[in-house]
């Protein structure tokens, strides 16, 4: 048997054949979620400190900071509003529970759902970290540019409005047999 005949070869070709019809994927430095995760992070940088200062973690702030902007809210509403997982969510809270900076109940309606308001303390410290937050703000749109921040900001929120319902990409690759591979590379964020 010669290789291109054996079982090898047929192994060869096909792996061959799927090289040849990889996509080509961008520099991993022009990837937009790699971009946008390390602009975050040039970003975080500098709040880190503060939030340190006050004692809460950038999660424990993100669900101060929404929970200041309702009444009440819902706790599954609460994890999408705050983009984070609901075993995540309820963790933070039983934190910022037993610190007393958020206050919890059960639903009238349904006692399965809880429901979470800002306490008077988790006010407080919203007002101290707050200042030293929005002193961080001052400093960063000097530095950037008011004009640009605010483009950036409505860029990214008409980047979030375009992105907000399925590109389709999925039903047309499963359609040709590439369905894993795309939904391998959406994991991935690339």
């Amino acid at each position: 048997m010669d290789k291109e005949s054996g079982p090898e070869g047929g192994q060869e070709k096909r792996v061959a054949a799927r090289a040849g019809s990889r996509a080509r994927l961008r520099d991993f430095s022009r990837s937009l979620p790699m971009s946008l995760l390390k602009a975050r992070e040039a970003v975080m940088r500098h709040f880190r400190p503060g939030l340190l200062r006050f004692g809460i973690t950038e999660q424990q702030w993100r669900v101060l900071r929404a929970l200041t902007t309702v009444e009440s809210i819902e706790v599954m509403a609460l994890a999408e509003a705050t983009f984070l997982l609901p075993p995540s969510l309820s963790r933070i809270l039983k934190d910022l529970d037993e610190r007393g900076l958020v206050n919890r109940r059960t639903s009238q309606e349904d006692m399965r759902r809880g429901i979470i308001s800002i306490s008077e303390e988790g006010r407080q410290l919203i007002d101290l970290a707050g200042a030293h937050s929005e002193a961080i703000y001052a400093e960063i749109t000097r530095r950037y540019g008011a004009a640009q921040l605010a483009a950036l900001q409505a860029m990214l929120r008409e980047l979030e409005t375009v992105l907000a319902d399925p590109i389709g990409i999925d039903d047309r690759s499963s359609a040709d047999g590439e369905g894993q591979a795309s939904t391998n590379a959406k994991r991935m964020g690339d």
